[in-house]
């Protein structure tokens, strides 16, 4: 299988948690400006097609596109079309494929829904992060909790699949915040909900803040509370865990966050966007692309994949992401395929996280975490890779 992503750096404003490579700027030079954004994003699939054909890799039609950032729907919907047509006639696209957009609440409406399912849209993913006006504000997020009641209403009348994402462990959040989030957003008939706990990286905004003491930082024992709020509300509307933080319908998972976690190929476009492929010789590789948009941009200009850097991918850094992606899905861990890759008996060890209550083990032979092992996931991997490496 093969996918892509497409990320999209802008923001209207940059929330005060947020360090992924986002910018306000309209534009930042080199080409690399909203209104030129999806023609240089083109450029770089053409060029990245070449590099492919090139090294004798030969992808499979698209299953998946994804565009993140940042606000891909701070773009005209006409220039998101123009990128799924553009991987569309590069690579092709599965006759099913699953075409996703994030969106932030407030840039959307009735119209520009409509218009990306004209486009062959069939997923879009709001980001929600809260239902309690008090938490939106500590996030320092623009929408309200009517923008995005608006916004699922006009997804869903055209026919969209519909994600919400929520963010729990905001200073000042309580239980009764959390909970009343979780609620209103199943509330709107989603099929998919992710529910992240809060990062706080020092040199956001907010962790500046929770350095000078002016915020509370977030609690290890209250995010694990409200991890157990939301698996089981979703359990009890029909939303089953399929990784750690994402939950669904069942039918309804997110055939692009499965691409990821199942180590298929992608091609990442974009300022600081990452590619994998695991079709060039004996070991894989994994690609980045330069972080700012103007160096990125000027890389496109010259002919130039706009690349930062590249690393093999050799059969330990194979079978560490297999550990650790595959303990996080819910299918779980192929343990026979494991003791072959390591030439490690690990029977003793997953009777051991058994009778700790951290994994369970199928009938297929797949190690499963349990709630106490999602929790503790970390932990259990750490065990795994004590055993095998």
């Amino acid at each position: 299988m093969f996918e892509v992503y497409v990320h999209v750096p802008f923001c209207l404003r940059r929330c005060g948690y947020c360090d992924f490579n986002t910018y306000t700027a309209t534009d930042l030079g080199q080409g690399a400006s909203r209104g030129n954004y999806a023609t240089q994003a083109i450029r770089e699939m053409r060029l990245v097609r070449d590099w492919q054909t090139a090294h004798g890799i030969h992808e499979p039609p698209a299953s998946s596109v994804f565009l993140g950032g940042g606000t891909p729907t701070i773009l005209p919907a006409a220039d998101l079309a123009r990128m799924v047509d553009a991987v569309r006639d590069l690579w092709g696209l599965t006759t099913d494929a699953e075409i996703t957009t994030e969106a932030n609440p407030d840039t959307v409406d009735a119209d520009y829904v409509r218009a990306l399912a004209d486009a062959g849209f069939t997923r879009i993913s709001f980001g929600m992060q809260s239902a309690v006006p008090h938490v939106l504000r500590i996030l320092e997020r623009t929408h309200t909790p009517a923008n995005v009641a608006a916004g699922v209403r006009a997804a869903q009348a055209a026919g969209l699949r519909v994600s919400v994402d929520l963010i729990y462990g905001a200073p000042g959040e309580s239980l009764d915040d959390w909970h009343t989030s979780v609620e209103t957003a199943l509330a709107l008939g989603v099929e998919h909900l992710s529910a992240y706990a809060l990062t706080v990286e020092p040199e956001t905004k907010m962790g500046r803040k929770i350095a000078a003491g002016t915020l509370r930082a977030p609690d290890d024992d209250d995010e694990a509370a409200k991890y157990q709020i939301v698996d089981e509300l979703c359990r009890k509307a029909g939303l089953a865990w399929y990784e750690i933080s994402n939950w669904a319908v069942p039918g309804q998972e997110s055939r692009h966050n499965l691409g990821y976690w199942r180590n298929i190929d992608w091609a990442g476009i974009g300022p600081g966007a990452h590619s994998h492929y695991a079709q060039t010789g004996e070991d894989g590789v994994r690609a980045w692309d330069t972080l700012h948009p103007r160096a990125w941009s000027a890389a496109i200009n010259d002919g130039r994949i706009p690349w930062a850097g590249s690393e093999r991918i050799d059969k330990a850094a194979d079978l560490e992401e297999r550990i650790m992606l595959g303990l996080r899905l819910h299918e779980g861990l192929d343990l026979a395929d494991i003791e072959h890759r390591a030439g490690r008996d690990l029977h003793a060890l997953a009777d051991a996280l058994e009778r700790e209550g951290l994994a369970a083990m199928t009938p297929s032979g797949r190690m499963v975490a349990t709630l106490r092992g999602r929790l503790l996931n970390d932990t259990v991997i750490e065990r795994i890779f004590d055993a095998v490496l």
